[in-house]
Formats: structure tokens, C-alpha cells, sequence
């Protein structure tokens, strides 16, 4: 196994048809400013997921931000220690105060079941993960919201195509938000999305977005610049075409890890509920102790293959936060490793993978 083999390789789609697009967006001579490409990938998207808003925007990060200024944040906002830096990095870029809550040791989750106790008078909302795709309890959530006032804010970064019961999880929580980075199964390059039920706050998201802009020469208040090339739309509707295919070649792998993999004392592999509608984002597994995972990785790197420590460390532990002990997301944080999966990776680089693992254990 010559060729490097990294955690993940973007999903590039025919060179021919985004030239084609290129030079479409070359002979309009508009780059970016909503173009045509732009609104189509919207009107797409929308479609495609089965949501009501979806607002582009370009990258993941400024879609937190976004949510949680059109949501008039202030205070606490509850969070997961168990996600990646930008679910925390952007509560307190935001000027709010992250407060944690264990995970769930099951699907990594927040626990639902610790919330309530994390709750004060200066909380104004939860911002849950939907963790490698699997979906939050929504439901709970949304009880303890209603009955605490609070809004809700998913980061759905790992959850494009993801369903619960048969209904986008796009459609839970006041505000969705979704990273288009190149890394994710579906992508434009760099970019995100807002997602919303709400005409309200669609509309405030809009032009959030968008400088504030009422038409060319009006505000309707304050605004950053979030908006999306015309570039990376066009790179999103090829892509997009292709989605079918990428769930299923990712799903081959998953499932060729898993019949590898499973049944070992020393490894936990996250379940997939049956309610669910996988999409295949990552590959996890949990080792039995930090000094396993930091095995593995020597062996795997000697092959040329590097997986990633994906949660890791755990967020209560930045320098920025107030640290409060999370025993079981530290505790997996330490001990979780994303395995090599995209939707090029072949099944025989997947056997060899799994069985290096199980040599190494």
C-alpha cells in the first residue's frame, strides 16, 4: 500500500462539467453576489433535503455565528464537549459562555438526561451536535426547551442526508446548520448552510448574511459577509449529482469495517438506530485505552495510512473555556479514531485497514 491513505479524500466530480460551469460563470461575468449557480444549488439543496429555508453561506463556522445572532443569544448557551472546536470556538467568538453537559456513551450525543441540572437563569439556548451523523434525542430536547424557554441550534455538520423517522434532521431545533467543507460527503470546496422553518428568521439570516442589506441602498440592520462564489456553488451542483453514488460506496466500507471489526473486546463501534437514515459521514471506533489508539496509529502510519483522532481533545479542556469535568467525553475523546472513508476508498484498502488494527491489538 504505496499511495498515502488519509482519513478522508474529497469527492471530486467530472473536471469536464465544472469547466463547462466555469466558463458559464466566465461568460456572465458574475462571480459571486447570489449569481445564477448560487440560487440554483439553494433551490436544489432545499428540495434535495426536504427543508423549508436553506441559506447558503460560505463555510460551516459563519453558519454558527449566524444562528446564534439571529437568535439574539446572550448568556449560557448549553453545549456538547464531544464536537469539533468550531461548536464551542464560535459561543464564545460570539460572546456567550459555553456550558457543557456529558455525553451520551451510546451515539456520543449531549445526554438529554443531564441538561436540565446544567440549566440557570442565564441560559438562552442549547446547541447540540448531531455527532458523525447520528441524530440527537430531538425530541427531549425539544420538551426541555419549551419547558426551560430556549432556543435551539443544531450543528448538523456531519448530517447532510441524514433521516430520523423518514423526515430530514434538518427540520428539528429554531436553526440547523450544515458544513459544505471538502472534507464532508457533500461539498462545495469551502462553504455551509442555514437551515430554518421559520419565515422569521429566514428572512434575518438572509440578510445577516448579506451585510444587512434592504435592496442596494436600504439596511435592514446589521450584517457580516457570509455569502458563497458562484465557483464553489457550481462545485456543489456537481457533486450533488453524484450523491446517491457516494452514500453507497461509503456505505460498502462501512459495512466491510464493521463485519471486520465488530465482536472485539478492545473496540466499541457506534450503533446506528434503526429509526435512522445513515449517510455514512465517518467511521469511529473506540478502543479500550489511549495507549491502544496511540498503537494503532504507529502501525497504521508505518503503512503509509494516517487516521484521525476525531473528537480530540475534548472541548472542555480549551484554553479558552472554563473547565468542568466531562468524565465520558474525555474519556472517549482519548480513545476514539476516525478510520480512512471516502468514496473512492477500495474495499480491499478497508480489509487491509481493519485487519492491520487487529493485528496491532
Amino acid at each position: 500500500m504505496s499511495d498515502r491513505i488519509n482519513v478522508t479524500k474529497t469527492h471530486l466530480p467530472s473536471l469536464e462539467k465544472y469547466q463547462g460551469m466555469v466558463e458559464e460563470i466566465w461568460r456572465s461575468g458574475q462571480l459571486t453576489n447570489y449569481g445564477q449557480y448560487s440560487k440554483k444549488l439553494e433551490s436544489e439543496l432545499r428540495v434535495h433535503l426536504g427543508v423549508k429555508h436553506l441559506i447558503l453561506v460560505s463555510n460551516g463556522t459563519i453558519a454558527l455565528q449566524l444562528a446564534i445572532k439571529a437568535l439574539d443569544l446572550k448568556g449560557e448557551i448549553i453545549t456538547t464537549p464531544f464536537s469539533y472546536v468550531a461548536t464551542v470556538s464560535t459561543i464564545v467568538w460570539e460572546g456567550c459562555k459555553p456550558v457543557f453537559v456529558d455525553i451520551d456513551p451510546a451515539d456520543f450525543c449531549i445526554d438529554v438526561n443531564k441538561i436540565e441540572e446544567a440549566i440557570t437563569p442565564h441560559t438562552t439556548a442549547i446547541l447540540a451536535t448531531h455527532v458523525y451523523g447520528n441524530p440527537c434525542a430531538v425530541e427531549q430536547i425539544k420538551e426541555i426547551a419549551e419547558r426551560n424557554n430556549l432556543k435551539v441550534i443544531y450543528d448538523a455538520a456531519h448530517a447532510f442526508d441524514v433521516k430520523l423517522d423518514g423526515d430530514s434532521v434538518l427540520n428539528h431545533g429554531d436553526i440547523s446548520t450544515l458544513s459544505f467543507h471538502a472534507t464532508k460527503v457533500f461539498h462545495t470546496g469551502e462553504g455551509g448552510a442555514v437551515i430554518t422553518n421559520d419565515d422569521e428568521l429566514a428572512h434575518r439570516l438572509k440578510y445577516l448574511g448579506n451585510f444587512g442589506h434592504n435592496g442596494t441602498e436600504a439596511f435592514f440592520g446589521l450584517g457580516v459577509n457570509a455569502k458563497i462564489s458562484e465557483f464553489h456553488a457550481a462545485m456543489g451542483l456537481c457533486v450533488l449529482s453524484h450523491m446517491q453514488s457516494i452514500k453507497s460506496n461509503r456505505q460498502q466500507i462501512v459495512e466491510r469495517y464493521t463485519d471486520i471489526l465488530k465482536n472485539q473486546d478492545s473496540i466499541y463501534i457506534p450503533q446506528i438506530q434503526s429509526n435512522v437514515e445513515h449517510n455514512y459521514s465517518y467511521f469511529p471506533i473506540i478502543l479500550k485505552t489511549e495507549e491502544l489508539v496511540l498503537s494503532v496509529l504507529a502501525v497504521l502510519k508505518n503503512e503509509n495510512i494516517f487516521p484521525r483522532r476525531y473528537f480530540y481533545p475534548s472541548l472542555n479542556k480549551l484554553p479558552y473555556v472554563e473547565y468542568a469535568q466531562m468524565p465520558l467525553a474525555e474519556s472517549t475523546a482519548s480513545r476514539v479514531l476516525c478510520l480512512p472513508l471516502s468514496s473512492e476508498l477500495k474495499v480491499e484498502d478497508a480489509e487491509k485497514i481493519a485487519t492491520l488494527i487487529l493485528d496491532s491489538l
